[in-house]
């Protein structure tokens, strides 16, 4: 059996990360004295966001687990099927019996990703543009989607019996994108508060639910050291490159053991000579000690700060559910591309079936946006924001849990990039007339050497008048969706270094 008890644990802790709080020096900070960085808010805070995030632009990541298995709801289906007077409750009562009978962790032995394949998954993900790539390694459900030491409920010891993040981390590099891996699980504390009346209310199935608690109990001591230990654990063994996290390290309970973590994080990559990243949401973190993400979200002004925006190609669910709502590829494209201008980044949410295949509208999705990329990557890769994000008629709002709203597009949308001596306008729609850009007037005429279109290549035609820069687009469509004006210009532009 796997470490269970609050010492035994605290000892793999130690072993691990050998800067656990618990039976440390009378100075806990003692063994960071010759690391660069010390577990304190000003130290983690001097981390840099790596070029390889701000080049990349796009990755991919995936809801996938024991959640997809009943397809019902979403993947909140583990807590929302204990919740009484839920649809979720409703549904599993009458599809699969009472929830004490057949609980969350029934499911598991149906979770069998037969036709799972890591290297043909991260190759569809190549060609989908992304520049990294990665799993949720274990949601609010409690089960670790690697080969863990820390815990029996993994997907190396049930369900697929294979170690799913080691594989999809031998892939990615291999395809020399950088590797990803998400937690979720600090929520877990809470997450199954109704299930404790049902099933989880035996303590032998702690490791999945957590220990039975009254709701609003704080953090165990025991938890929190689990909490940490898994992602030690996971960046001793995987060295992820990009950490993303959700909710519920938000509670003052974690404070200590986040300063631990990204300490930890950001001296392992500098002993692997890495640069990596983290992100977090809201307030979660101190603003200088990692990146902001912005849940299905988006901004509606220009962020000089680095950011990213996590989403999903369906509006109903973030894993695999039987009645999707998918968004268009235009609308996956106009989306990134804005998040683009306002120097942000997209991580975008695919959802696989248990059996580890991908659903066909979401290959067709991913590939559509690859033939994209092929045209107009120049404008979105390496790029950096110019000193306006963009202009048109079309109004925005920003914030969390917004990109679902569906948004019309016109020709006279227009966003920007800039890559050395280049500025890249990208309509969002398509010119079927010259189009007039306002926010150009004030370049000088005499140093734009060329204008074309990518994927055409052809010199346009334009002048400078009082209104703006006016181009006449080429006569036939390079591309599906947005279109990119290459305005080369005899001077380097501005970049700026943030």
């Amino acid at each position: 059996m796997k470490p269970t008890s609050s010492i035994t644990r605290a000892f793999h802790l130690i072993v691990l990360s050998g800067i656990f709080l618990l039976f440390a020096p009378d100075d806990p900070y003692a063994q960071h004295k010759t690391k660069a960085y010390q577990p304190t808010w000003e130290s983690v805070s001097q981390h840099p966001t790596p070029d390889w995030f701000r080049d990349g632009k796009f990755g991919i990541y995936f809801h996938w687990g024991v959640y997809s298995v009943p397809a019902y709801d979403s993947e909140w289906y583990p807590r929302n099927m204990y919740r009484k007077g839920s649809d979720a409750f409703k549904h599993h009562k009458k599809t699969y019996g009472p929830q004490d009978k057949f609980g969350y962790k029934d499911f598991i032995p149906m979770f069998t990703a037969e036709h799972f394949n890591a290297e043909e998954w991260v190759k569809l993900f190549k060609k989908a543009g992304a520049k990294y790539v990665g799993p949720v390694a274990e949601h609010h459900d409690g089960f670790a989607m690697w080969d863990s030491k820390l815990t029996d409920w993994d997907a190396a010891d049930m369900g697929p019996h294979r170690d799913i993040t080691g594989e999809l981390a031998k892939a990615a590099r291999k395809e020399g994108l950088k590797f990803l891996t998400s937690f979720h699980h600090a929520f877990n504390w809470k997450y199954y508060e109704p299930a404790f009346q049902h099933d989880a209310k035996d303590p032998k199935y702690a490791g999945l639910y957590s220990m039975p608690h009254a709701p609003g109990t704080p953090e165990s001591q025991e938890f929190l050291e689990d909490w940490l230990g898994k992602i030690i654990e996971v960046i001793d063994n995987y060295r992820p490159d990009y950490i993303w996290f959700d909710f519920g390290w938000q509670e003052p309970t974690f404070e200590p053991y986040k300063r631990q973590f990204l300490s930890y994080y950001y001296n392992k990559a500098e002993e692997w000579g890495k640069n990596v990243v983290v992100t977090y949401k809201r307030d979660h973190l101190p603003e200088a000690s990692a990146v902001l993400d912005l849940e299905r979200g988006r901004l509606d002004s220009l962020r000089k700060k680095p950011w990213n925006t996590d989403t999903s190609i369906d509006r109903n669910s973030w894993c695999y559910i039987e009645n999707p709502d998918y968004k268009s590829t235009n609308t996956l494209i106009d989306n990134l591309i804005d998040r683009v201008s306002k120097n942000g980044n997209t991580l975008l949410n695919i959802a696989p079936r248990p059996d580890g295949t991908i659903p066909k509208p979401q290959k067709e999705r991913l590939l559509a946006m690859g033939e994209w990329f092929d045209v107009n990557g120049e404008a979105i890769y390496g790029t950096r924001y110019w000193k306006k994000y963009g202009e048109g008629p079309t109004q925005i709002e920003g914030g969390n849990f917004i990109d679902g709203k569906k948004v019309k597009y016109t020709a006279n949308d227009v966003r920007f990039t800039v890559k050395d001596d280049v500025l890249y306008a990208i309509t969002l729609a398509w010119p079927e007339d010259e189009l007039t850009i306002k926010s150009l007037k004030d370049l000088d005429p005499d140093k734009i050497e060329s204008i074309t279109m990518l994927g055409d290549g052809d010199e346009l035609d334009w002048e400078m008048t009082e209104e703006g820069l006016v181009v006449e687009p080429p006569r036939n469509k390079p591309c599906e969706h947005a279109y990119s004006f290459k305005i080369q210009y005899s001077e380097r532009f501005l970049i700026p270094h943030m």
